[in-house]
């Protein structure tokens, strides 16, 4: 079926809601929704009887702390997830290599749908971009709510340059890798002024912090968040010189977002 007929098949009354969780991973209540979620996005996601998940467990116990602010359509049991297959939330669903436009089935047939992450933004430095691609291709309206996105509040927050920027992702698990593109970026940065954003799970934090201070030269900003809008959230800019001189702020619990500057 070619796109002009997919686009056809559309249902004017099915759209595709992009919804933010919190950075508490939506469901540990660190942190009131009301404090870090606009009303007019759980409003939105109350309404919603169709969702695409990372997890449907993790999804379900984030639509129950929305329902505690605005009650829900119907009772989550009757609520209709679809989760992400395992193989995207290895990989990534950025390549175009996953077909998800069976998952937007419900929104052919004139059904809102709701894509949702573990946290932050769907589709941003996590999956959810085959869905959004599919519903473009399929001629379904993306509609993304506003809410916590882990990137920018990380990037406004570290003083470096916020208008010429670029996200790079993951950097390589492997000690000599990691530090040969460390380097990569740091030169990159310093030559052209783009700050260099990447993150890391938390079990390699340390990691990352070893390679970042014993490989970048000691005028480099390096600025480091994580769990920003949480009560233990972290931001800290600083020369590599003087992170050299501190204890390291992160710990093995919550992702780091890192930043590269001049």
């Amino acid at each position: 079926m070619n796109t002009t007929s997919q686009k056809n098949m559309a249902s004017p009354g099915g759209r595709l809601y992009l919804v933010p969780a919190p950075l508490d991973f939506g469901c540990n209540s660190e942190v009131s929704l009301e404090n870090t979620m606009p009303l007019g996005t759980l409003t939105v996601a109350a309404k919603l009887q169709y969702w695409v998940c990372e997890n449907a467990k993790s999804a379900r116990a984030y639509l129950k702390r929305v329902n505690e602010i605005v009650p829900l359509i119907q009772p989550i049991q009757a609520l209709h997830l679809q989760e992400l297959p395992r193989e995207v939330h290895k990989k990534g669903d950025h390549t175009g290599n996953f077909d998800a436009r069976p998952l937007l089935t419900p929104a052919l047939n004139g059904h809102d749908v709701g894509l949702v992450s573990e946290a932050g933004m769907p589709a941003v430095a996590d999956p959810g971009s085959s869905v959004v691609r599919a519903a473009h291709d399929l001629g379904i309206e993306v509609i993304a709510l506003t809410g916590p996105v882990s990137l920018l509040l990380a990037l406004a927050a570290s003083g470096l340059n916020g208008q010429n920027f670029a996200f790079v992702g993951y950097l390589p698990q492997e000690a000599t890798e990691r530090a040969h593109r460390v380097r990569e970026l740091e030169s990159l940065a310093l030559k052209t002024g783009q700050t260099q954003l990447f993150i890391e799970t938390p079990y390699r934090n340390a990691a990352m912090m070893q390679t970042l201070l014993h490989t970048l030269q000691h005028n480099t900003r390096l600025a480091i968040s994580s769990g920003l809008t949480l009560p233990r959230g972290i931001c800290q800019s600083d020369t590599v010189k003087n992170w050299r001189q501190k204890t390291s702020p992160l710990d093995n619990s919550t992702p780091a977002v890192f930043a590269l500057g001049r």
